[in-house]
Order: structure tokens, then sequence, then C-alpha cells
């Protein structure tokens, strides 16, 4: 059965070691995958998410050591949220006022409980209280008891000038339906179990978004193998005329790129082979993994990254 939903987000970050020490020890998510970005290969490529690695629980970023801030505007991935139980919103209001952590006051959205927070590079994150947190994924090895952990993505937010065109390309491309409708926010929702929603917000008149330190490079979503990725492929072209790139193997998954209507960077992952491909789901994250086309320089890679401890 195919599940459509987000696979994962990626965003930019600042240093490498505030960046892991954020997710892993303040947000308790595990670190999956500890590679490199491929294209330049002297900066890391982190991966975090559930126990498994699934689908639908990763965010990843791109540290860079002296990023620009980015800043949050139209044609832009505006927020990244997560799922966490309905009443743990409160342990979360705690943990952040302790870990001094950026937050906002806890507000409602579609009935949901939303607390908005950022990270130390600024990205702009949520927590959603869903009532229907399945435990399946739970990391259990951080400080965050398991019945108040993440579990999952729950979606993202657009900020775009016109959603009609993109929510367009949700529901014909990638299975998502309209189930409502806030102000100038419009929610779209998939089948999935985690990382299900999708919040388009049109505006006129704002800042476009200018990508840096906080900024979400793209958001990926879910095919289930290479045939279906290539339906997808197809109907954007002879649908909406947009024609994504060649197949790129990103070892964990295989992608394509395009840009939807509004300019924001979307991804197409295959959820095949995923993170267990080259160590055990018990290791996950354990050791710097290389593509084959880069362990030749593995030595010079290693002395270049930066320090994590």
């Amino acid at each position: 059965m195919r599940h459509h939903g987000i696979h994962h987000v990626t965003a930019i970050a600042g240093p490498a070691r505030r960046n892991l020490d954020f997710y892993t020890r303040v947000l308790g998510l595990r670190l999956v995958k500890k590679t490199v970005n491929f294209d330049d290969p002297g900066t890391y490529h982190f991966y975090f998410g559930d126990s498994h690695g699934s689908p639908g629980s990763i965010l990843t970023f791109f540290p860079w050591e002296h990023v620009a801030p980015g800043r949050n505007g139209v044609g832009s991935t505006s927020e990244t949220a997560f799922r966490v139980p309905e009443g743990s919103l409160g342990y979360w209001t705690h943990r952040f006022i302790e870990q001094g952590v950026e937050h906002g006051a806890l507000e409602k959205r579609f009935g949901q409980s939303v607390l908005t927070f950022k990270d130390p590079h600024g990205t702009s994150l949520s927590l959603v209280g869903v009532a229907d947190a399945s435990s399946d994924g739970v990391w259990t090895e951080s400080d965050v008891p398991a019945e108040h952990a993440i579990r999952g993505l729950e979606g993202v937010t657009l900020l775009v000038e016109n959603g009609e065109p993109t929510g367009a390309i949700l529901t014909d491309i990638f299975g998502f339906s309209e189930v409502a409708r806030e102000g100038s926010l419009v929610r779209y929702k998939s089948d999935a179990a985690i990382g299900s929603v999708v919040d388009i917000r049109s505006v006129g008149g704002f800042l476009p978004g200018r990508m840096g330190g906080g900024s979400v490079h793209h958001v990926a979503f879910r095919s289930a193998d290479d045939a279906d990725q290539a339906e997808m492929v197809r109907k954007l072209a002879e649908n909406h005329g947009l024609h994504p790139t060649e197949q790129k193997d990103r070892n964990y998954f295989r992608s394509v790129y395009f840009r939807e209507p509004n300019g924001i960077l979307f991804e197409i992952a295959t959820d095949e082979p995923g993170f267990a491909v080259d160590e055990a789901e018990d290791h996950l994250g354990s050791e710097l993994k290389l593509p084959a086309f880069l362990e030749p320089r593995r030595s010079s890679i290693e002395t270049h990254l930066p320090e994590l401890a």
C-alpha cells in the first residue's frame, strides 16, 4: 500500500556541534545518519528522526559554521512542526524554559494546541499536541521521557503569494486533500501516520524569503519506489507543466527535485532502500557514512570536517 505524505525536511544550520546537541539532547531525537553533503563533502549532513529512521520522522541539516542568517518570507517553508502527545505540551514548555529555548505561548490552530519555538540557528519550529500519538518508533535513549517524546513530523507551513497552484500539486501529485480553512491558512492532509500535514498561508505584499541559517532548503514528499516516483514525474509534466531533475541516488532514497509554482523547492524521495542499508538499525548514526564515490577521499574529508566532541 502506498503511503503519501512528507518523507523529510532539510534545513540549513550554523555550527555542527550546536546543531547536533540541540536536536539529540534538547529535543531527544535520534541521530539516524551522519554523512556529508554529497555536493560539498566538507560539510556534514545530519539526519534526525525516530528510532527506525521512518519516512515522515526525518529532519535533516546542512550545518555551515559561518552561514549568514536566512529570512522567512514569500516562497519559503515558514515552519516545521513535530507531533507530541496532547498532554505533553506542559512538559515541553517547562523543558524549553530550563534549556533556554526561545518559544512562544500556547496557541490554537485548527482546534489543536501548538507550541512554537526556534532552534539555535533561528529555524522556526513547533510542537503540535495530537490525541492519537502512537508510541511506535519513539527514541528512548535520551533524557526526554518516552511518554513525552516527539513522535515524528506533523508537517510544514508554506508561505506563498497564491496557494491555489501549490494546493493543486499537493492534491493531484502527492495524494493530499484539503480538509480545513482558518483565515488565510488552508490545511491539506494525507493518509500517512506521520508527516501528513501541509498548511499553506497565502499572503500578498510580503518580502520574499532569503535562504540562509534557519531556512528550510526543501521539503521531500514520499514515493513508494521508482515506479511510483516516475508516475508522479509524468503527472507533473502532463498536468502542471513542471519538469523535475533527473533522478539522483542519495544512498538512503532516490530523489528528483522541482520548484513548485511559488518557487519552493520540492523533492520526491523513495521510501526505499532506507537508512539501514549501510548500518544495522541498532547502530544508526554511530559512524560517518560516505557514498562509494567519496570513500577514496575519506581520510581527507574526516580531517576537514568540524569537530563534534
